[in-house]
């Protein structure tokens, strides 16, 4: 077999075995520890969504959105009901607008931000059971995760946002379960989302609020797609491998050719959900190692500002461009969004206040002298250790201006797969979220509905989730 027969027949087999997959799959097929794990995530997740009401990007798109239409799509913690996919839109927005929200390590994509409001959206409108929302979950988290994995970084590097690229076929496919599309019609579903992933780092540049939209668009996109393929619609045949497919088109600038196995590997045998990390702090995920690494030498150390002379922060190489450059931007970051993805600034708030939580992203805390000053005194370098992408590692170098030299290095990121939080970790975390914006009454509510959904219909779930 030549070489193009050969990759025409891996992207038809790709599409069909996510197809077959997700549309074969049934619940009791998923361990019951990855299922309980699925619903905490989702619960990390609405949780982030509370944390979100009334910040100026959420009011803004819901103001957008009703002006658009009306419908009877559930928002969380809103009375205001939407169109169904602006509900999806706005959904996936209030989970991801902190960058608080998970992580899948090798797929570099916040994967339930899409997930969870293209399948509980779909499923409230379908008045499917809690059990059928789960389901959908899974397929669009198996799906986009590797789907993700697959580009190996290289999406990062071209300037594309890997949740807007990969989660759309993710979400294609979770809404082709809900919709309970065949096999060929979820084969289209894939190929019609390939002109609607999309996605760009741009808002890197200037603190822009567009990539929150990324994922609630996916969302959109994905449930678009498989509604069009319920009626018929053709799409084409390799949407991944094809000649202008996604690896082609999204890794055209990439020095790493893309791993297309990764796409299938294992399905319906490892569970990528095992391999979504959860986010301890509210920053990007490339800066976690670091910042645990400067929080370490806070409490060990307890230095004043005055005390130090300059720091060194190492940080996989792949990851300079997006929380290190320009440096100039980094050190002197401009509002909550920049300071998220700087390296500097979240390094700086670790050495002198020994943590980084979401108060550190209001406008006092941005512009205190002291940790301005110091973030100007950070400075980094690629890690020659890493084990990038597998973990997002980071180390820390302090130089004081009495001579000492003091290091401490974090190899496996807190949170990842190797070093998870627990499910009781992750509810811990939702109530520090939620009561940002609910009662405890109301929050506990909410968390046993979350974690009970797969035994109670999807509106059931979305009456708690319904401001009152």
């Amino acid at each position: 077999m030549n070489a193009r027969n050969e990759m025409q027949q891996q992207a038809h087999t790709i599409s069909q075995r996510l197809a077959a997959f997700t549309t074969r799959l049934q619940l009791n097929d998923v361990p019951r520890d990855v299922r309980e794990r699925a619903k905490h995530l989702m619960l990390d997740s609405i949780g982030l969504s509370y944390a979100t009401l009334g910040l100026p990007y959420a009011t803004s798109t819901l103001a957008a959105m009703q002006e658009l239409g009306t419908g009877g799509a559930t928002v969380f913690g809103h009375r205001e009901r939407l169109a169904l996919r602006d509900a999806m839109l706005l959904n996936g927005l209030l989970i991801h607008s902190l960058d608080f929200d998970d992580t899948h390590a090798r797929g570099v994509i916040h994967s339930t931000a899409s997930a969870l409001p293209c399948a509980f959206n779909l499923a409230e409108r379908e008045n499917a059971s809690g059990a059928d929302l789960l389901l959908a979950y899974l397929c669009a988290m198996e799906v986009s995760t590797r789907v993700g994995a697959a580009a190996k970084s290289g999406f990062h590097h071209a300037g594309f946002h890997p949740t807007g690229l990969a989660a759309v076929f993710g979400c294609a496919l979770g809404a082709a379960r809900l919709l309970n599309l065949n096999e060929e019609a979820a084969r289209h579903a894939q190929g019609i989302a390939l002109s609607m992933a999309s996605g760009n780092l741009e808002f890197l540049q200037d603190g822009a609020w567009t990539k929150r939209l990324h994922p609630g668009w996916a969302a959109v996109s994905g449930s678009t797609a498989a509604t069009l393929a319920k009626h018929g619609y053709v799409g084409p045949g390799a949407p991944y491998e094809g000649r202008f497919g996604l690896y082609a088109l999204y890794l055209k600038d990439s020095s790493e050719a893309p791993d297309l196995a990764l796409a299938t590997q294992g399905l319906g045998e490892t569970w990528e959900i095992d391999d979504v990390s959860l986010k301890p702090i509210p920053a990007c995920h490339f800066t976690h190692a670091s910042s645990d690494a400067a929080i370490a030498l806070f409490r060990e150390h307890g230095l004043r500002a005055d005390e130090i002379e300059r720091v060194v922060a190492r940080v996989p190489e792949a990851t300079i461009p997006i929380v290190c450059e320009p440096v100039a931007n980094k050190q002197k970051p401009s509002n909550s969004y920049d300071a998220q993805f700087s390296i500097p600034y979240i390094v700086a708030t670790g050495l002198l206040h020994g943590r980084f939580t979401l108060d550190d992203l209001d406008p006092a805390a941005l512009a205190d002298e002291a940790t301005r000053a110091l973030a100007a005194r950070v400075t980094h370098e690629a890690d020659p250790d890493t084990t990038f992408p597998h973990h997002y590692t980071g180390e820390v170098i302090v130089y004081t201006r009495d001579g000492r030299r003091l290091v401490h290095r974090e190899a496996i990121n807190r949170g990842s797969a190797d070093r998870p939080l627990s499910n009781d970790d992750i509810v811990a975390k939702f109530y520090d979220n939620a009561l940002r914006s609910v009662s405890r009454g109301e929050a506990d509510r909410i968390c046993e509905a979350v974690l009970s959904l797969d035994q109670q219909p999807t509106r059931a779930l979305a009456s708690v989730l319904r401001a009152s």
